[in-house]
């Protein structure tokens, strides 16, 4: 086994020496860094050609390795281990990979430079899917798949789901618009790619064990999905039906699948047939999903496989191994049943959701297929062609590779005229057997593009750069192999036809083409660099034979074989037949002998008889053999047969052209039919030609540097002295506009001191214009200011009458109330004194009881000590409303302070209004006090008449009569230096004198008319004098205020001057 360590190499070979044909693993590549630390391989991913991959480590470095040219190179450095890729399938240079921060970049391989940045998962992506088209792909990770548009790189689509149910993967069907979605409870749903609809869920068996489906493989097709998990089960469903059709069950060492890969074939037209199988021991066993035969398996337990990657092509599989090296396998060493057709036996397979799990059930036979040389005698259940017992030579040479048969292909192709589409390649490898030598074939496109055809694109243009870079390979191949195919001019035309339809396997594309140069071109070199006369005489002869008269036309009109033929032969009927003809002409002349295509070459122009006997200018035939006519194709194939079957055997080809010899195996045959001196002669020449060319372009290209240089000093000779003259022109010109500027400018500054003047009046005139607009302002500010003065003043006023009013309300209030008070303390008054009536004439009745008498003096004494403290009571009432209408007095004063609290004058006036104001309450109190005393003067005077004719009417009692008035006069009365208050005193009076006593009884508040008179009167008087201070007071402050406005009005005019 080869193994490449690639170290720290960005690029190299493959493989070093060529790896034998029977080996399955071709190459082992390692990576070691220092201190031999091995780096280890992640991921890897192939390109639609199948003939290179990309494979990433886990220092986040990508490596590409193209196994048809064994090289290998660094294309990128992430500087993180990558987690998935894919390569672009619209941009085949473009390629994702998913990092382990969580997103995913897109590079270029050639340029090796970031093309975008895509963001937006938050946890690891585990895959990535690439549509057909290239345009979309999905990312998948644990919680989410997201779409994009490779176009843009912009998120198109965003699944979310809920964190219970994780997804296992996203991807899309192949050759459809359908994305399949997998979840970790074993729900399958297919969606549209383009509205999202769902489009239907695969059925998922209740019975049996759970699977918890881990890995997913689809065909080519996208017709079958094959599903497994823990468990040694695959469930294999149709999609095209949406059933359960088949359940296989993998040899008991497989517990757990990783991951399924279908293995495609050239033949299965995508319904790919070979499943391959990744257990948990690292073993990779593949089965045939109809047969369930298990054919080989790859890996050990001691060398076990990690993930795998299959070739789109099935050709190569690329297994990362555990250890963390890279092995390619060669899919045609391990096995040979792959390249088979399908066995002739129909298989019937039972579907439907009716049919019961059991029944569906497959056990895969754990015998391992062996080679077919080790397993020629052992029967199997597919129906095989066996040879008969007797081998004759004509059967010998009609037997085909891979269990063909040339005659039964030939019958075939005579009843449908072509062969099957799905099989034509397949078909025409086994006509011509060809080896596939792979190391010869690499051998050859090592040595590079060859020098022939460097510039073929010059000559050869090809839109498709694809087909132009496989046709400059297969040409530089031949070269390589055959010296004179350098030289054959026409040699592109014959390949281009192959290369097209071979265009994604250049080997069996190379081996086509020197098979067809090999086998149908012989002779054609033998002249060389001429035409192949000889075989150009061969056609002449059989159209002679069969149609004289169309020969006799093209001598007549000058016309040779080499017109009419060679056109044909060297474009193998590329120019004149569509594909679909030429697919069906190539189908019989690989089934016939080589002398078949001269045949083909007669037929052609015997069946375009009429229009070519029209013809008569040259420039007609050449037109003619060049472009597309109306041909029945299978008219011409019928008449190919019937002239190799008409034609007489001294004229025929066939005796002049050998059999059909394939290719030799391991290495290609030598090819030297052609005149050696004359490719080398040419060859000599071509070098020295080149030579020439070489030295002539290096001496052209002195003489150009030479007559560049010469050319340049004149040209900055004659510059310079342009230059000179110009600026001598452009300094007279200057001096010119100096002065004319001079001029200008002059006319300018007058011009400028005649605007400054202007300027200087009208700014002038705006600052008076402003002022005025200004003193107009001020005037309007200061008299909405009066406005709003008089407004405020208005406003103050009206609260003042208001509040004025409403204290004269409370006043009248407080008036009614003392008034009721003083009516309520009269009828007291006058019941006290009925009270002291009846007492009276009770003490005068019980005078005659002395001993009595003195508890009944007593207790008049304590009722008048009460009566007197009523009177007290009283008195304190009157001085309390006093207190009241002094108190309503301050409160006015302090509103007008509140009133005018703006203006400082105002306020210092004021207070002093509000100082005499308390003046004369304080005046009127000293009134209402001697008002009072006068009062209490006259009581006190009554009350000592009173006592005097008490004592005269009752000498006898002296003594105690005089006990008792001091006893009255120090509870009694009271004294008041300076009290406010009223106190009534009562006496006992004798009954004699009880008539007297109650009209000499005084009381402050009594309704006699004079003493109510008097006292109204001094209590309406203060009023007065108050609501007359109040209104000189308001007079004083509007004068004040007026006196205000005017001065306001007085400063508007000084300050505008």
């Amino acid at each position: 086994m080869d193994v490449t360590d690639i170290g720290n190499k960005e690029e190299g070979k493959v493989w070093h020496r060529k790896p034998a044909p029977g080996k399955g693993v071709l190459v082992t590549v390692v990576r070691t860094a220092q201190h031999a630390k091995t780096v280890r391989f992640l991921h890897v991913a192939f390109d639609t050609t199948g003939d290179s991959f990309l494979a990433g480590d886990h220092h986040g470095n990508i490596y590409v390795f193209d196994l048809s040219r064994n090289r290998f190179r660094l294309v990128q450095k992430t500087g993180q281990a990558c987690t998935a890729l894919a390569f672009s399938l619209r941009r085949t240079t473009e390629f994702l990979v998913a990092l382990a921060d969580y997103t995913i970049k897109c590079f270029d391989k050639d340029t090796k430079q970031l093309v975008s940045w895509m963001r937006g998962h938050e946890g690891a992506v585990s895959s990535i899917s690439v549509h057909s088209s290239g345009r979309y792909a999905i990312t998948t990770s644990l919680d989410m798949a997201q779409l994009w548009d490779l176009d843009t790189f912009q998120r198109k689509r965003k699944l979310n789901i809920r964190q219970a149910v994780g997804i296992q993967r996203v991807f899309f069907l192949p050759l459809s618009n359908t994305i399949l979605s997998c979840f970790s409870d074993d729900s399958i749903f297919a969606w549209e790619s383009d509205t999202l609809f769902c489009k239907y869920q695969l059925p998922v068996p209740d019975c049996g064990p759970q699977i918890s489906y881990k890995a997913f493989a689809v065909t080519r097709d996208g017709k079958s999905l094959a599903a497994g998990g823990r468990s040694n089960l695959l469930h294999l469903w149709c999609l095209d039906s949406k059933q359960l059709i088949r359940v296989i069950q993998m040899p008991t060492q497989v517990r757990t699948v990783r991951q399924l890969e279908f293995l495609p074939d050239s033949f299965d037209g995508g319904a790919s047939q070979t499943l391959g199988v990744l257990s948990q021991d690292g073993v990779m066993r593949f089965i045939n999903i109809h047969t369930c035969k298990l054919l080989f398996h790859m890996g050990s337990h001691e060398d076990a496989i990690s993930t795998v990657t299959v070739s789109p092509n099935g050709r190569h599989v690329v297994a990362t191994m555990d250890n963390g090296s890279i092995n390619v396998y060669r899919v045609q060493s391990l096995t040979q049943e792959l390249n088979q057709p399908p066995p002739s036996k129909v298989a019937v397979v039972s579907g439907g959701g009716a049919v019961h799990l059991s029944h569906l059930k497959v056990q895969v036979r754990s015998e391992v297929v062996q080679r077919q040389a080790k397993r020629l005698g052992r029967r199997t259940h597919g129906k095989t062609l066996r040879p008969p017992a007797v081998c004759t030579a004509e059967d010998k040479e009609n037997e085909l590779p891979a269990g063909l048969n040339k005659k039964r292909l030939v019958a075939l192709l005579k009843e449908f005229g072509e062969y099957p589409a799905k099989y034509r390649m397949f078909v025409w490898r086994s006509l011509l057997r060809l080896p596939e030598n792979h190391a010869a074939y690499s051998s050859l496109t090592d040595k590079g593009l060859h020098s022939a055809y460097l510039t073929m694109h010059d000559k050869y243009p090809i839109k498709s750069h694809k087909l132009q870079r496989g046709l400059q390979r297969v040409l530089s191949a031949l070269a390589h192999w055959a010296a004179i195919f350098g030289e054959v001019e026409y040699l592109p035309l014959v390949a281009f036809p192959f290369v097209k339809l071979f265009q994604n396997n250049p080997m069996l594309c190379f081996e086509v083409v020197a098979s067809v140069i090999v086998n149908w071109g012989q002779h054609w070199f033998e002249y060389f660099p001429n035409p192949p006369l000889n075989i150009l005489s061969m056609a002449e002869n059989v159209l002679a034979h069969h149609d004289k008269e169309l020969l006799q036309h093209l001598v007549d009109c000058g016309i040779t074989s080499q017109l009419y033929v060679w056109p044909l032969l060297e474009t193998l009927f590329s120019e004149v037949l569509t594909r679909d003809e030429w697919l069906k002409l190539f189908d019989n002349i690989f089934s016939n002998h080589p002398s078949f295509l001269l045949m083909a070459c007669v037929a052609y122009i015997t069946c375009c008889r009429e229009p070519l006997l029209r013809c008569s200018q040259k420039q007609d035939f050449e037109y003619f053999f060049h472009h597309r006519n109306n041909l029945d194709l299978g008219a011409m194939i019928k008449e190919a047969y019937r002239l190799t079957g008409g034609t007489p055997a001294d004229i025929h080809p066939r005796n002049m052209l050998s059999d059909m010899t394939p290719l030799t195996e391991g290495q290609y045959p030598v090819f030297n039919h052609y005149p050696e001196f004359i490719v080398e002669y040419q060859s000599r020449e071509r070098e020295k030609i080149r030579l020439q060319e070489l030295e002539y372009l290096r001496e052209r290209q002195e003489v150009s540097a030479l007559r560049t240089d010469f050319v340049r000093r004149q040209a900055e000779e004659e510059a310079y002295f342009a230059q000179q003259e110009l600026l001598q022109k452009a300094e007279e010109q200057r001096r010119n506009i100096l002065a004319q500027e001079e001029e200008k400018l002059t006319e300018q500054r007058s011009k400028l001191t005649a605007m400054k003047r202007e300027l200087k009046v009208k700014e002038l005139q705006l600052l008076d214009a402003t002022k005025r607009r200004f003193l107009k302002h001020q005037q309007d500010l200061r008299a909405s200011q009066v406005q709003r003065l008089d407004q405020e003043i208005s406003r103050k006023m009206d609260l003042r009458e208001r509040e004025t009013a409403a204290a004269v309300q409370d006043l009248e209030v407080r008036q009614m109330e003392l008034e009721a008070q003083r009516r309520r303390l009269e009828q007291n008054m006058f019941k006290e004194q009925e009270r002291t009536g009846r007492e009276v004439e009770e003490e005068t009745e019980m005078r005659t009881r002395r001993a009595d008498e003195e508890d009944r003096s007593y207790t008049e004494l304590l009722q008048c000590a009460e009566t007197n403290m009523q009177a007290l009571e009283e008195s304190l009432a009157e001085a309390c409303q006093l207190d009241l209408e002094s108190h309503w007095q301050r409160e006015v004063a302090q509103r007008l302070q509140q009133v005018d609290a703006e203006q400082e004058r105002k306020r210092e006036k004021l207070k002093e209004l509000h100082r005499q104001t308390l003046a004369e309450e304080g005046r009127l109190a000293d009134t209402m006090r001697d008002v009072a005393g006068r009062k209490w003067d006259d009581v006190m005077r009554s009350r000592a008449q009173l006592q005097e004719q008490q004592q005269a009417a009752a000498v006898p009692d002296g003594q105690r009569r005089t006990g008792m008035r001091s006893l009255c006069s120090t509870t009694g009365l009271v004294q008041r230096p300076g009290a406010t208050a009223a106190v009534y005193v009562g006496t006992k009076s004798a009954p004699s004198s009880a008539k007297q006593a109650e009209t000499n009884t005084v009381c402050l508040n009594s309704s006699s008319p004079s003493e109510s008179t008097a006292t109204n009167f001094s209590l309406d008087r203060g009023r007065a004098q108050l609501d007359s201070s109040e209104r000189q007071l308001l007079k004083e402050i509007r004068e004040r205020r007026q006196k205000m406005l005017d001065r306001a009005r007085e400063g508007v005019p000084s300050v505008s001057q």
